[in-house]
């Protein structure tokens, strides 16, 4: 078997038609077909029904497509490995990361990092969705808050911690709350996002955690966005203190409740850097995995 024909096939699993595949190559949509009909040939065994307006995968692909995969990934590993350690660190490194972080986190690192790597191209990709890395073929993801059960490797960038904090304007016109229960008289920014409810939590030093219900008329799922209704007087936010420096530092935002730890989901959130396999790591995801770690080692998020 041809491992060229073999890649084509899962591409074919995932894209579901021919004409996409070969569109991905350069190639008609029929040099696809024949190389999918030969290694029909070379199993012994039909993997697509096909008519004129489907392709539809048989029980013999699904199985193979399930075991084929690990073993592609395996091989790529292992030609990447014998690359590496011949050459500078070269290719294109992809990356996904939340927007908000990304414009303020990453992206005032980059100069430092392309000039540490010349020959490495950068494909960055700045979404708050949740993409899948394999599927989508990411080297590398950021991800915020706490991490879900995954067959992804996780390394711990930093710990984030955050407050609540309203424009002086908004303060002046409202009043500033004094104790958490206050917050129950005041407009709020919501943040819907899966595993966010409308209760902020409150830790003071002895332990002592109070869950206070929220309300507003304003809900936006992107944390920026949230920062500049904020500052505009709009209401209370919770945000993450790498988000509120500057606002603080400048007395745009005032912060409230520097007795207590709060947060929207628990109290172990932090900064994540995802990538796919334990087995190996290309030389390029390392050298960006290890810049930011080193990073991050002597700031907090």
């Amino acid at each position: 078997m041809q491992l060229e024909s073999l890649q084509l096939f899962v591409e074919v699993m995932r894209y579901g038609n021919f004409a996409d595949v070969a569109r991905a190559h350069g190639v008609a949509p029929s040099s696809v077909s024949r190389s999918i009909a030969a290694l029909e040939r070379d199993l012994g065994a039909r993997l697509f029904q096909r008519s004129t307006r489907r392709l539809t995968p048989t029980e013999a692909a699904a199985v193979f497509y399930h075991r084929l995969q690990p073993a592609l990934r395996e091989i790529e590993s292992a030609r990447a490995a014998a690359g590496d350690l011949q050459r500078e660190v070269s290719g294109t490194l992809r990356v996904s990361a939340p927007a908000a972080f990304a414009n303020s986190a990453i992206v005032p690192l980059l100069p430092e990092f392309a000039a540490l790597y010349p020959q490495l191209g950068l494909d960055l990709e700045i979404s708050d969705r949740f993409v899948d890395l394999l599927e989508e073929r990411i080297d590398v993801a950021i991800r915020l808050g706490s991490l879900p059960d995954s067959n992804l490797v996780a390394r711990r960038l930093a710990q984030m911690s955050f407050q609540v904090c309203a424009s002086p304007d908004y303060l002046r016109r409202r009043g500033v709350p004094q104790v958490p229960a206050d917050i129950a008289a005041h407009d709020c920014l919501l943040f819907p996002r899966v595993g966010y409810d409308l209760d902020w939590l409150f830790r003071d030093s002895g332990g002592e955690v109070e869950k206070v219900r929220i309300e507003g008329r304003i809900q936006i799922a992107n944390s920026a966005a949230i920062l500049s209704c904020a500052i505009a007087g709009m209401g209370l936010a919770l945000l993450p203190d790498w988000l509120l420096r500057d606002a603080l530092a400048t007395g745009r935002l005032q912060a409230l409740f520097a007795d207590y730890e709060v947060s929207a989901t628990d109290f172990d959130s932090a900064v994540w850097i995802l990538y796919p396999s334990r087995s190996y790591l290309p030389q390029k995801t390392r050298v960006f995995v290890d810049f930011l770690g080193e990073r991050y080692a002597t700031r907090p998020a």
